[in-house]
């Protein structure tokens, strides 16, 4: 018994040798480890019918011309809005004089969402309108004022719904709301006696050089202006390719995975001073410019434009989608 037993233990030990020779020869295979997918970005559906329900309650007001009943009242409709949707909101009340020596209040409301986060975007949009329709066929309305649906209350209507998204589902970046004031009381067409580019923009012109929060900054700025007008164009404005390219490259590369390259023109464009260039040159905050620009146009920009034209009428819920959506994305999209 015992003898059968040494045999045994020789076999088995020589079975044992054979087997880790060959298993020395013999690549191990192992099995790829499971690897999870990225997280998908949860973006909310930007929502065009209460875009233009925004837009059209600010027009509903009248003329947002500073100085006017409709203005003062806007205001307060602007900041309750934000408040109820859970921002942080500060009113920047100041004065600035206008190219023709009147001295205005203008108000610029800025709302702050996830107030904590380091990383910070800044959208913006400007909400008075113009007190000429300075470019209207009739020269008699020359001195009337606009209700502005798209140069002005597209871009507010834009954000008004974002902010109503932000309170349902917060982005993980720091997002804040400049609504600009008097950016549209600039010098009358009729009356150009001089240059008159600073007369615009003044509510940007004034904040960028006293901030609201001395140390504010964000990574990077978007402007909206002319944005809800039907057959739009948007092109790479000079000024934004300028200041902040990487922002042009990665707003205009959203919405063509989006499917809306044919509305983000891939093209180069003129100069538009617009607040934009003003929150570039003084704040330093890398910012471009969405804006309805057509070099083909006598005016450059929508048909419509500082003439009575530019109401309800020529908004569009296609625009304010294509234009909604893309921020949207942008903003849920930034890590």
């Amino acid at each position: 018994m015992m003898h059968i037993v040494n045999k045994l233990a020789v076999l088995l030990s020589g079975i044992l040798i054979i087997s880790g020779c060959t298993g020395g020869n013999t690549p191990v295979k192992h099995k790829p480890a499971a690897t999870s997918p990225p997280p998908t970005v949860s973006v909310p559906v930007f929502n065009s019918d209460s875009a233009y329900v925004y837009v059209a309650a600010q027009v509903a007001f009248g003329p947002r011309v500073p100085g006017s009943g409709a203005h003062s009242e806007c205001a307060a409709w602007l900041t309750g809005k934000l408040k109820s949707y859970g921002a942080e909101v500060i009113v920047q009340t100041f004065k600035a004089r206008a190219y023709n020596g009147k001295i205005l209040t203008g108000k610029n409301i800025i709302a702050s969402f996830n107030p904590k986060a380091h990383k910070r975007i800044m959208l913006s949009s400007h909400w008075d309108s113009r007190p000429f329709a300075d470019h209207d066929p009739d020269p008699a309305n020359h001195y009337k004022p606009i209700d502005g649906a798209n140069d002005g209350a597209s871009g507010v209507g834009i954000l008004l719904e974002m902010a109503r998204n932000f309170q349902k589902q917060n982005p993980a970046v720091g997002v804040d709301i400049f609504l600009w004031d008097l950016e549209d009381y600039g010098e009358h067409s009729d009356e150009q006696a001089k240059d008159g580019t600073d007369s615009w923009a003044l509510g940007s012109q004034y904040w960028s050089q006293n901030k609201h929060h001395p140390s504010y900054s964000a990574n990077y700025g978007i402007l909206l202006d002319m944005v809800g007008a039907e057959n739009p164009s948007f092109t790479k404005e000079y000024f934004s390719m300028q200041y902040a390219p990487a922002i042009v490259d990665k707003v205009w590369a959203t919405a063509r995975k989006l499917g809306y390259g044919d509305v983000f023109l891939n093209v180069k464009a003129g100069a538009v001073t617009d607040d934009h260039v003003y929150v570039n040159r003084y704040a330093g905050i890398p910012t471009i410019d969405i804006i309805h620009y057509n070099s083909s146009a006598k005016s450059g920009f929508f048909p419509q434009w500082h003439t009575l034209g530019d109401n309800m009428e020529i908004i569009s819920k296609s625009t304010l989608n294509i234009v909604g959506t893309t921020l949207m994305h942008v903003v849920y999209e930034e890590k």
